[in-house]
């Protein structure tokens, strides 16, 4: 589906020059003279490359949409993560690269959304949040005040993460995957 250079929003996957690219910020930009422009920057989907690229109103490009589907993390092999398709019970092995930082927050079985472009894995999308364990806490320091105070912990996972004073070592803790943020106490 084409669109317009200034249609561009964030999370839109487009093709450009030939790869797949998922824009990541947009800034409007008019300026006093000449036409307005889209400044997007983009991320390769294939090889994680960024590209800042203006789009003018008059130029189109073209938008994909990726197919979606569920799936199972199995295990995880070196640099290799192993995922099952929960309709065929296919194995699907992709590179830890793929998923970044939220790579430390799979746990055996969690399901995910993989990402598909005509059948080849682009994105890998985990749970936005967690229940995790803080294997490890700082003592709280006497005088802080409650308000504003936040210590480091570290999770079972290795993943520091900033926690209320109150939290000590062995809570069960609810963390954001991507922000890697204390979000609550877990139930």
């Amino acid at each position: 589906m084409k669109i317009s250079g200034v249609d561009i929003r964030p999370g839109n996957i487009i093709e450009y020059e030939g790869g797949i690219w998922r824009a990541v910020k947009i800034q409007h930009t008019q300026p006093g003279k000449g036409g307005a422009y889209m400044q997007v920057e983009l991320k390769n989907l294939r090889d994680g490359r960024k590209n800042n690229v203006r789009f003018r109103s008059a130029e189109s490009v073209e938008r994909i949409r990726l197919d979606t589907k569920d799936f199972q993390f199995l295990f995880a092999e070196g640099d290799n993560l192993v995922f099952m398709d929960k309709e065929t019970y296919d194995q699907t092995t992709l590179p830890r690269d793929l998923l970044g930082d939220a790579a430390a927050f799979l746990q055996d079985g969690m399901d995910v959304v993989m990402e598909l472009y005509d059948e080849e894995a682009i994105s890998v999308q985990l749970p936005d949040t967690i229940e995790a364990v803080i294997v490890e806490a700082d003592a709280v320091v006497k005088g802080q005040t409650a308000s504003s105070s936040y210590k480091p912990a570290i999770l079972e996972n290795g993943v520091r993460v900033m926690v209320p004073p109150h939290i000590g070592t062995g809570t069960k803790i609810v963390v954001d995957v991507y922000e890697q943020t204390y979000v609550r106490r877990a139930d």
